[in-house]
């Protein structure tokens, strides 16, 4: 895998990005810790879940077309600034002493918007930074570190600044993290985006890659399937997880972030693990498999007597999640046609993600009427119906993986 440090640009990318993940994993501790320190309901958490990522849904698409059209470099760096700038703003508030719930709300809605622009571009800019043959390996370096940073070293990072300091300390370190990162994009040479799209309209623009998803059945299956496993999984996991290390296993924010950092670690080894081979024979089965095992082990947390058991089932999940994620974006990359690959990324992540505002908001009514760990036993349960369902409803799924034409990039990577 380290040899696609070789390709300068990717370097700089990968590196800034690194650091950046460093500061999402503090984020995804800090966050719920200042909201419980605020207000210790679960329904208060999900309507700051809400604040998040709801714009981040509706500015998706055209963040999409943004990437197809403009600078993939300048928009990856419009994002940062955003991001680290309502970071910036929770650190002041909170390191002040006069943060209240909807400052979390507001600054949320920026942090939304600029993961939403950050993330299209980034899909897009890989490919035009590392040659076809290195890009499995890169899309498995790029999975090896994203839970280095978002599950392993950042949260411990976060729960450890919390401990010794403050949640103000943390959001600030956080900002620090995107700053690094823009200075690296700012290394880069510009990306524009290939082919010309002048009198194009925007809505023409999002038809054309809405055909190709259409298409495809391994794409949208994939998105849908993803969008059922995520709505009934993803407000329950970021919402009663650290609920329940708090409340029910009396932990402390070190221990949350020690929980996802054993999700790291086993999202490293896969992604190391799959870093030294050839993508599989049977791709999308093995993604699917993956994926749904994530989901079902959601509700496992539920059943956990001990810090000890639930940084076990962390290690399984999150290592099934990264072997599902460097598979995709492998597929991604080598079958999508370049021109495209900013639009149906943006689509991939507002099909997928789009229900995630629903979910955060249902996860505190239910779980204020059944109690949070039955939530999340449910939550497991029907996440993974909803993923293997689809996927073994639709055949057409696995045509990548049979020989296809339109495959054959994939058996080159």
């Amino acid at each position: 895998m380290l040899r696609t440090l070789r390709h300068r640009e990717f370097r700089l990318l990968w590196t800034g990005q690194s650091i950046s993940m460093v500061g999402d994993g503090i984020f995804f501790v800090a966050l719920p810790w200042q909201v419980y320190e605020l207000s210790n309901a679960p329904t208060a958490l999900a309507v700051v879940g809400v604040a998040w990522t709801l714009p981040m849904v509706l500015a998706l698409l055209g963040a999409g077309v943004a990437s197809d059209r403009l600078d993939r470099r300048t928009v990856l760096i419009a994002g940062d600034v955003l991001r680290m700038g309502a970071l910036a703003g929770m650190a002041a508030l909170s390191l002040g002493g006069v943060i209240e719930l909807w400052h979390l709300l507001v600054l949320s809605v920026f942090y939304g918007v600029g993961e939403a622009l950050f993330q299209p571009s980034f899909t897009a800019i890989v490919p035009q930074v590392v040659p076809q043959e290195d890009l499995l390996r890169a899309n498995a370096l790029k999975e090896l570190v994203e839970p280095l940073g978002i599950r392993f070293a950042g949260p411990a990072l976060g729960g450890v600044t919390i401990e010794l300091f403050s949640v103000g300390a943390a959001f600030a370190l956080d900002a620090a993290t995107f700053a690094a990162s823009l200075v690296a994009l700012l290394l880069i040479a510009p990306k524009p985006a290939p082919g010309d799209r002048a009198g194009v309209s925007v809505r023409e623009d999002l038809a054309e890659a809405w055909r190709y998803v259409r298409a495809h059945a391994w794409v949208w299956v994939t998105l849908a399937s993803a969008a059922l496993a995520l709505l009934a999984s993803y407000g329950p996991l970021e919402v009663l997880l650290p609920y329940v290390i708090k409340n029910d296993l009396g932990e402390n924010a070190d221990t949350f972030g020690f929980v996802l950092g054993a999700g790291g670690l086993g999202a490293i080894f896969a992604a190391a693990l799959m870093g030294r081979r050839a993508l599989p024979r049977r791709a999308v089965t093995v993604m699917f498999v993956a994926w749904t095992l994530m989901t079902l082990l959601t509700g496992a947390f539920a059943l956990a007597s001990s810090a000890t058991q639930m940084y076990a089932i962390a290690f399984v999940a999150f290592g099934a999640n990264a072997v599902g994620m460097v598979i995709w974006n492998t597929l991604m990359h080598t079958l999508v046609p370049g021109e495209l690959l900013g639009r149906v990324s943006s689509l991939d992540w507002f099909v997928s993600v789009g229900l995630i505002p629903v979910s955060f908001a249902l996860t505190g009514p239910i779980a204020e009427l059944v109690g949070a760990k039955a939530t999340l036993i449910g939550a497991g349960v029907l996440g993974a119906a909803g993923m293997l369902g689809l996927f073994l409803a639709v055949p057409a799924v696995r045509d990548p993986e049979r020989g296809m034409a339109a495959a054959q990039p994939v058996s080159g990577a």
